[in-house]
C-alpha cells in the first residue's frame, strides 16, 4: 500500500482506533491502542513512549543497573517513530491497523538501545558493502490446553500438552486441534507473516513452523511478530504457547533457527553460491561463516539472552556446544546448505526460539560481514558428530559466563557499539543476578532433608 491509501484505511476503519508497538531488550512487544485522531498528529513526527520499557525486564522489574534510564533519571517519555511500512491489519481484531515503532533519541538519530535500530545500523552497513541480505526463521514451541490463569493456580506443574508423547511430522496429529492448526496458516498469512510450512515436532504439544524468507528487516518484523501473534491466536482456542528454549529436561528443547543468504546491491544473484566449487559454497560465503564461528563465543546473549538458554545448548539435544560447522549437518553450530542460486544459505542452529530476532539476525549478519571483511579463512568442516569435535573450542555454558565473555569483548563493541553493548550487558547481567536470588524447587528437593 502507498502511505496515502494506509492513511485512507486508518481514517475509514470502523473501530476508529490503532495497535502501535515497539520490541523492548528481551524481543517482547510493549504497545498500546491509540485513537485515529491521535495517529494522525503522530504518524509523520514522533509521538511519546514511556522509556521504562527500557528500564525493566521481562517482568516489568525495574533495572538497579541501567544507565539508560532509572530512577536517576525519572522515568521520562522518550520519542518514538512510527514505521509506517511496517503497516499491517490484525485479523483477529477486525482488520485494526497494526504498526510497529522504533524509539529514537532525536529526530535525526535512533536510539542505540533499540533492537530494531541495531538491527537497521547492521543492514546499512551491509548494504554499503554492496550486500542485500535475505533472511528467515524458524521456530519450536510447545502448546498446553492452559491459560494464563490455570497454569499460575499450577504453579507451572503438571500442565496438560496439546497432544501426548513423541510423534514428530505426524500427519495424524495435526488433524488434532485443527482449527488452531488452520488458523496459524490462515490468520499468519493475513496478518503479513506467510509460512512456508508447519508441522508437529517430537515432544508433546510441541509445533515448528517455517517463515518464508524475505529481506531481513522483514524477515526479524515477521519472526517478532510470529510469536506475539501465535500466543495470541493460542488464548483464543483456550491454548497456552511457550517459546521457552528448555520448557522440560527431560524433553527436547526449541530452537529458533535462523537461515541466512548474501546477495549482490540488486538482489538479483545469490553470493554465497558458486556453481564451480564442489561444494556449490562461494569465497564469500567461507568468510561469512568464519566470521560467525570467530565471534560466537563473544556475542553468544545475542542468540542465546536467558538462563534457560542454555538447559538447551546441551550434547545429545540437537542444540550444538561446540564452535563447529558443517554441509547438511544437524549436530554443528553453523549448518551449511548449499543447492541452487537460490536455495544456498547457511543455518545458525545456536539461536534458540527465546531469542529476540532484531538481536539474532543482527549478530549473524554482522559477525559474517566481519568475516568477510578481514577475509578470515574458515576451519575444516567437522565430520560426523559435531558434539565430539571440540578442536576449536565450545560455547559459553552459561547466560553468566557468555554475558562476561561479550562485556570485555572487543569484538562486541565493534559490531554493535559502545551504548548498545554496555546496556545489553547489564540488562543480562540483571537476569544473572535475578536468577541468583531464587532458591528453585531442585535445591529444595536436593538439599531440604538430606543436607
Amino acid at each position: 500500500m502507498t502511505e496515502n491509501q494506509i492513511f485512507d484505511y486508518v481514517r475509514e476503519h470502523p473501530d476508529q482506533r490503532v495497535k502501535v508497538a515497539l520490541v523492548d531488550i528481551d524481543g517482547v512487544l510493549r504497545g498500546k491502542y491509540i485513537s485515529t485522531e491521535k495517529f494522525f498528529s503522530v504518524a509523520q513526527s514522533e509521538m511519546g513512549f514511556c522509556n521504562v520499557v527500557f528500564g525493566w525486564d521481562m517482568a516489568d522489574v525495574a533495572y538497579e543497573n541501567s544507565q539508560y534510564t532509572g530512577w536517576h533519571s525519572g522515568y521520562p517519555d522518550a520519542p518514538a517513530r512510527i514505521d509506517l511500512s511496517s503497516f499491517r491489519m490484525i485479523p483477529w481484531e477486525n482488520n485494526i491497523p497494526f504498526f510497529l515503532c522504533e524509539l529514537i533519541d532525536s529526530p535525526q538519530h535512533s536510539a542505540a538501545v533499540c533492537p530494531r535500530n541495531l538491527l537497521e545500523k547492521v543492514i546499512d552497513r551491509a548494504q554499503k558493502s554492496g550486500f542485500t541480505p535475505f533472511f528467515s526463521q524458524e521456530f519450536e514451541w510447545f502448546n498446553f490446553e492452559e491459560t494464563p490463569a490455570s497454569v499460575h493456580d499450577k504453579n507451572f506443574q503438571n500442565l496438560k500438552p496439546l497432544s501426548p508423547g513423541m510423534f514428530g511430522y505426524s500427519v495424524l496429529r495435526s488433524t488434532l486441534r485443527n482449527d488452531f492448526f488452520k488458523s496459524l496458516f490462515s490468520d499468519l498469512g493475513s496478518f503479513g507473516i506467510p509460512l512456508e510450512g508447519l508441522h508437529t515436532e517430537t515432544g508433546p504439544g510441541v509445533y515448528e513452523a517455517a517463515i518464508t524468507y524475505s529481506g531481513i528487516l522483514e524477515a526479524a518484523d515477521r519472526a517478532v511478530l510470529f510469536k506475539s501473534s501465535v500466543k495470541e491466536l493460542a488464548y483464543k482456542q483456550g491454548i497456552m504457547a511457550t517459546f521457552m528454549a528448555k520448557w522440560d529436561e527431560r524433553l527436547p528443547g526449541c530452537s529458533g533457527h535462523v537461515h541466512q543468504s548474501l546477495w549482490d546491491a540488486g538482489a538479483s544473484k545469490n553470493l554465497f553460491f558458486d556453481e564451480i566449487d564442489e561444494q556449490g559454497m562461494s569465497a564469500t560465503m567461507r568468510h561469512y561463516i568464519a566470521g560467525q564461528l570467530h565471534c560466537l563465543p563473544y556475542i553468544l546473549p545475542m542468540f542465546a539472552p536467558t538462563i534457560n538458554s542454555y538447559k538447551r545448548l546441551v550434547e545429545g539435544a540437537w542444540a550444538p556446544t561446540t564452535l563447529t560447522w558443517a554441509v547438511d549437518n544437524r549436530t554443528v553450530a553453523l549448518r551449511a546448505i548449499p543447492g541452487s542460486k537460490k536455495s544456498t544459505r547457511l543455518e545458525t542452529r545456536v539461536v534458540g526460539s527465546d531469542v529476540n530476532p532484531y538481536l539474532a539476525m543482527a549478530a549473524c549478519l554482522a559477525s559474517g560481514l566481519y568475516g568477510i571483511q578481514h577475509q578470515l579463512a574458515l576451519q575444516e568442516p567437522t565430520l560426523g558428530n559435531g558434539y565430539a569435535d571440540v578442536s576449536h573450542g565450545r560455547l559459553p555454558s552459561s547466560l553468566q559466563q557468555a554475558t562476561e565473555a561479550m562485556k570485555h569483548s572487543p569484538i562486541a563493541f565493534e559490531l554493535f557499539g559502545e551504548t548498545f553493548v554496555k546496556h545489553f550487558v547489564a540488562s543480562r547481567e540483571w537476569e544473572c543476578q535475578q536468577y541468583g536470588r531464587v532458591v528453585n524447587d531442585w535445591e529444595k528437593r536436593r538439599y531440604f532433608e538430606i543436607i
